[in-house]
């Protein structure tokens, strides 16, 4: 008896050590990819200093696609949760089992994954594609750190609520859902492709800018009604007198009006001295050309990227003077101002509904100076051409955006 004793326990005891050497891994590789997707200056994001021994570096010339080996990484590691999920839940437990699974991801996959991140020369793959796939691959590892601190060190199995969750704890199995989600993330990202990468983030810019149009166009359309309906009771009431008392300042509030002011909603004053509604009229125009100019960017500028495989640019073109490597080096200058926009018409829209005109005409110039920025960033073809069709678009969009009436 004491024999068996001691090899269950033997087992069980290189089984704990192996969860706190995974764990502890996990969380510097963490460290390192948290470190590279919220830092926007390449230079000073984290280094990669000691991959694990195996692990593909960017010497290694099998592995020269960050992609794809981010791609075989998840999918390696969205296998082995699934068997540790099992392995965790169900009788009998196995020490050994668990232990091969954890043995398997230290000396392959979680390592790899983050040296995926660290192949991805921003030079050659730009720094937003880099930031992406740092981000997905921390998610990754994230979510698989969570399932890994959940492995029962006593020997038995979780129990129900442990497996499927109880006041607030999502459970073991929710945790394995939730790391498989992460995982395809990353695979999705091998075929999606970095123009494809690119299309995507900007067209979810221009959908939020699309967004912030239809709110400030509701809004407009609503003052536009609550005007009409003030100047229909003034002339009802009035009977006719409303060309000589119009522009007067009614000491009259309906019924509507007494609720709008309890809930504090903006609107325009009927006789309008800080000419808002024109300062919205103006930026509405410039608005729908800037929604206009995303759609242009993704159809005449990204989608094009896939088919010439201008990107990656090979590693031997990657210098300061080389025509060739300036194409990440643009998207890396013109995609801040992309993706800023939305967030910029935001605090737009955030001064008409306080009517605050000098914090609107601040807001509208910073907006257009960007938007302007942006489409001549993007004037000039990728293949160093002098112009094409997307340059004649975006001239004429410079010349609108400047003047919209």
């Amino acid at each position: 008896m004491a024999s068996s004793g001691s090899d269950t326990a033997a087992p069980l005891a290189a089984m704990k050590s192996l969860v706190q050497t995974t764990s502890s891994l996990i969380t510097q590789l963490e460290s390192y990819l948290h470190s590279v997707a919220v830092t926007t200056n390449p230079a000073s994001a984290a280094t990669l200093s000691s991959p694990h021994p195996g692990t593909p570096t960017s010497s290694n010339p099998d592995h020269s696609d960050p992609f794809s080996l981010a791609h075989d990484s998840a999918s390696l590691i969205r296998a082995h949760s699934t068997k540790l999920s099992l392995f965790i839940i169900n009788n009998p437990f196995t020490p050994t089992a668990i232990s091969k699974v954890l043995r398997e991801l230290v000396a392959g996959p979680i390592p790899a994954i983050a040296s995926a991140v660290q192949l991805c020369d921003p030079a050659r793959y730009t720094s937003a594609a880099r930031r992406d796939l740092a981000w997905r691959c921390y998610r990754v590892l994230h979510e698989l750190r969570v399932l890994v601190d959940v492995i029962p060190l006593d020997g038995k199995i979780l129990s129900d609520k442990q497996k499927n969750g109880a006041k607030g704890d999502k459970g073991s199995l929710v945790s394995t859902g939730v790391l498989w989600a992460a995982c395809d993330d990353v695979i999705a990202l091998k075929s999606l492709g970095i123009a494809g990468l690119l299309v995507k983030k900007v067209e979810e810019y221009r959908d939020t800018l699309k967004d912030v149009l239809e709110e400030l166009k509701e809004w407009s359309e609503e003052v536009e009604e609550d005007s009409d309906n003030d100047d229909d009771n003034d002339n009802n009431n009035n009977n006719g007198v409303a060309d000589i008392t119009g522009g007067m300042q009614s000491t009259h509030l309906s019924a509507q009006e007494m609720i709008d002011d309890l809930m504090d909603a903006p609107r325009i004053p009927r006789n309008d001295p800080d000419r808002i509604r024109e300062r919205l009229d103006s930026c509405l125009k410039r608005l729908r050309l800037t929604t206009l100019m995303y759609s242009a960017v993704v159809k005449r500028r990204l989608k094009p990227l896939s088919a010439s495989k201008l990107l990656p640019v090979p590693a031997s073109a990657v210098t300061e003077d080389a025509p060739s490597g300036s194409v990440a080096k643009r998207l890396d200058e013109v995609m801040p101002l992309l993706k800023g926009l939305p967030h910029r018409f935001g605090d737009v829209a955030a001064a008409f509904y306080d009517l605050d005109a000098d914090a609107i005409d601040r807001a509208m110039d910073t907006c257009f100076f960007d938007a302007f920025a942006a489409s001549d960033m993007l004037m000039k073809p990728w293949d160093g051409s002098v112009k094409d069709e997307f340059t004649d678009w975006a001239e004429k969009f410079q010349i609108s955006i400047k003047k919209p009436d």
